[in-house]
């Protein structure tokens, strides 16, 4: 009879046991807890004109679905163009987001420019592809999605901004250009235009732009970033300037590191 008992005991310790494994399993309804979503630098692909095109997202660590993320969406420079998807994400805003993480509390897209081409043309369906299926994946405010690149992705910053100004709530273009050069077989935004700097500054007379390039740019021409602040500004548009005085090309670091910029980036909202 003891023994009965006792073997009676240990089988209601297992059974409650089991009861309690369940219980951590099971979510509402019976079903399996899902999984935790995944954050930081993310692989990701898209199908671009049938092609396969590798980009990362960054999503921060305290990510919910609960809540409508800003999003940014970061253009590379030249040195970063390739297939492998993961280039993009070690200079600029990724080299910023590793170094101080609270600061861009923001889902982050990265995607990849190929090899001899720029952020114009066809290429930007690349960019504007794996924007769509993020927004798409995660949670996300469509009023405030920003658009911002270095050098060649400056140059494509102000291209995507003149494209597509009703996708953007503010526009940060650094070291980049709108005058092209033909004989580097660089066109201009528009091609052909007599006067582009003009030509964008008038679409983008509402968006927030905040320009920032380095005086002492031996790449890309200050003169570039000087000529659209003064269209933008004779047209009344909400354009801040930041010249570096004694900068080179690499002004992006700064720029990602000014916590007044940022602030002021995730400020803008574009109107519904």
């Amino acid at each position: 009879m003891h023994k009965l008992m006792s073997v009676t005991h240990e089988f209601g310790k297992q059974t409650a046991l089991l009861c309690a494994l369940g219980v951590a399993i099971l979510g509402t309804g019976g079903q399996a807890a899902a999984a935790p979503r995944e954050t930081g630098f993310l692989n990701r692909s898209t199908v671009v004109d049938d092609a396969q095109r590798r980009y990362q997202v960054y999503v921060p660590r305290n990510y919910t679905p609960q809540a409508k993320w800003p999003v940014v969406l970061f253009l590379h420079g030249i040195n970063e163009r390739g297939s492998d998807g993961l280039q993009p994400t070690q200079e600029g805003i990724g080299r910023a987001i590793r170094l101080q993480p609270e600061q861009w509390p923001a889902i982050v897209v990265f995607p990849q420019c190929p090899d001899d081409a720029l952020w114009m043309g066809a290429t930007t369906n690349i960019a504007m592809a794996a924007l769509d299926e993020v927004l798409e994946e995660f949670a996300t405010d469509p009023a405030r999605v920003y658009l911002t690149g270095l050098s060649l992705g400056g140059n494509g910053t102000w291209y995507l901004g003149y494209k597509y100004p009703e996708r953007f709530a503010a526009l940060v273009p650094i070291a980049g250009w709108v005058k092209g050069s033909e004989r580097q077989g660089i066109p201009s935004i528009p091609e052909g235009d007599e006067n582009p700097h003009a030509t964008v500054a008038e679409v983008l007379t509402t968006t927030p732009v905040w320009i920032v390039h380095g005086d002492a740019d031996a790449a890309v021409s200050v003169t570039e970033s000087r000529q659209m602040h003064a269209e933008l500004s004779a047209r009344g548009a909400p354009v801040i300037y930041s010249e570096l005085h004694g900068v080179g090309h690499n002004s992006w670091d700064s720029a990602y590191a000014n916590a007044e910029l940022i602030r002021w980036m995730f400020s803008q909202q574009r109107a519904r």
